[in-house]
Parts: C-alpha cells; sequence; structure tokens
C-alpha cells in the first residue's frame, strides 16, 4: 500500500456472532491499540445488537465501531431496519454495504448497494462497499468486468467531494469463507484494476486517496504479503476477526509492513 496518500485500514467483520457480553469480553482479550490516526485504523463491525457494548468497551481503546448493514431511507415503516443516523448516532464510524452474503442471502442488488452509499455518506458514516467475483466469472475470465459494473454501479450517486470518504472491499466470493485466498498478485491486479475504474471517474489524485481492503480469508500468515502490495490498504477480515488473539496479529502484521 501506499501511506502517503491514504489510510491503512484492518476491519473485522463478525457477521452474526457473539453476543454484548462476548464483545465485552473480547475488547479486554485484544487490548489497546498501539497506534491511530493519520493513516492507520483499526476497526470492528459488529452486529447491531452489540454495538452499544462495542462503542463502550473500545472508547479508550482507540478502536472504532462499524455496523454490518443499514437500510436505505432515514425513516419509515421497515421493520426490523437500522437507518444510517440510528448508526451514526450509536456512536458507529464505518457501514459495510453489499457484503456478498447480503447480495446472495437476502437479495440486495447494484441499486441497492448504490442507495445505501449515499445514505451513508449522507449522513456522515463511512461505507465499506463490497465487490467481488464468483468462481463461474473467474473461470470464464470476466471477473474484471464484473467488478467494473459493481464498481460503477455502486459509486453512481457518489460526488467528487465524498469519494474519498468511501472504502472498498474486494471480496472473490470463492475465498470468503473457505480457507481459500487469492495469491497476492491476483488480489494486487484487482485491485489495481478498481484503483484504475476510478481514476477513470474521479481522476488521479482522487483515486490515489481510496483505501482499498483485500476480504477474502485474510488471516496472519498471508497478511503482510498481501498488505505490501502497492494497491492493497488493507483487509476486511471475517474468521479471523472473531479470535483477539488473531485479529491482533493481524493488526500487527499490517503495522510493520506499513512501518
Amino acid at each position: 500500500m501506499n501511506t502517503r496518500y491514504r489510510k491503512l485500514i484492518i476491519a473485522g467483520n463478525w457477521k452474526m456472532n457473539k453476543t454484548p457480553a462476548d464483545a465485552r469480553d473480547f475488547f479486554k482479550k485484544l487490548g489497546p491499540l498501539g497506534r491511530k490516526g493519520g493513516r492507520f485504523e483499526a476497526v470492528l463491525c459488529v452486529p447491531a445488537i452489540d454495538i452499544p457494548a462495542a462503542v463502550s468497551a473500545s472508547k479508550e481503546m482507540r478502536y472504532s465501531i462499524g455496523a454490518q448493514n443499514m437500510h436505505q431511507a432515514p425513516s419509515g415503516a421497515y421493520t426490523g431496519e437500522i437507518s444510517a443516523d440510528m448508526l451514526k448516532n450509536a456512536g458507529v464510524k464505518y457501514v459495510i454495504i453489499g457484503h456478498s452474503e447480503r447480495r446472495e442471502y437476502f437479495g440486495e442488488t447494484d441499486f441497492t448497494v448504490s442507495e445505501k452509499v449515499k445514505a451513508a455518506l449522507d449522513a456522515g458514516l463511512r461505507p465499506i462497499m463490497c465487490v467481488g467475483e464468483s468462481l463461474q466469472h473467474r473461470q470464464d475470465g470476466l471477473e474484471k468486468p464484473h467488478i467494473a459494473y459493481q464498481v460503477a454501479a455502486g459509486l453512481s450517486q457518489v460526488s467528487e467531494e465524498q469519494i474519498s470518504r468511501v472504502v472498498i472491499a474486494y471480496e472473490p466470493i470463492w475465498a470468503i469463507g473457505t480457507g481459500n485466498t487469492a495469491t497476492a498478485q491476483d488480489a494486487q491486479d484487482i485491485c489495481c484494476h478498481i484503483r484504475s475504474i476510478l481514476r477513470e471517474k474521479y481522476g488521479a489524485r482522487k483515486a490515489r486517496a481510496v483505501s482499498i481492503l483485500y476480504g477474502g480469508s485474510m488471516n496472519p500468515e498471508n497478511a503482510a504479503d498481501l498488505i505490501a502490495m502497492e494497491d492493497i490498504d488493507g483487509g476486511l477480515i471475517g474468521g479471523a476477526s472473531l479470535t483477539a488473539e488473531k485479529f491482533r496479529k493481524i493488526i500487527e502484521e499490517a503495522a510493520a509492513v506499513n512501518s
């Protein structure tokens, strides 16, 4: 990555795991973040019910808290949903939008992703917008056109002034939760491709300021190699973020590369 222009972000995604009590215990085991500010940030994206506990437990520990989803409307008859303003008011800074599991299991589309990204930005949240290809796309040689479409659609309502607040996570679907990982060079090729799309839409100066994360089974063993790549600016960590020791090790590996 290039910390001259953009921030290194290590973001954990707990998915549907951990109670509020578990969250408090996790942060006790994790311990304070050694460095924060400027060009480095560690984020835990937790289930909605865990947000108050996580915000409270992390308050003096220099971690940021993120949500895993939100509704695009500011309010209304949407039983079970949470708005961007609600998350902001609860102390949330980041929100994952368009994760492949939301797209697959809950019918989210590129249109709803675009609407949610806009709503998050308007509320002062930083969206982590997920894009990625299936195994079939990759086998057919269509991964780059597919991702180009997802990026363009998801950012269709994002202005030049707003783009620096967007984080993009490249998550090859075939590597999520499977233990399979794209090689560092494969991941770099796609992240470089994403940055080229940003460059074409927003210009070189804006494109180089956007943090692009890798989100496919990053762990303590491969984190350093991935983050050493020019266009990989951190990770969206799933399984390895559920264990405090593993998550801290990834943070340490990332910090070492960035030092």
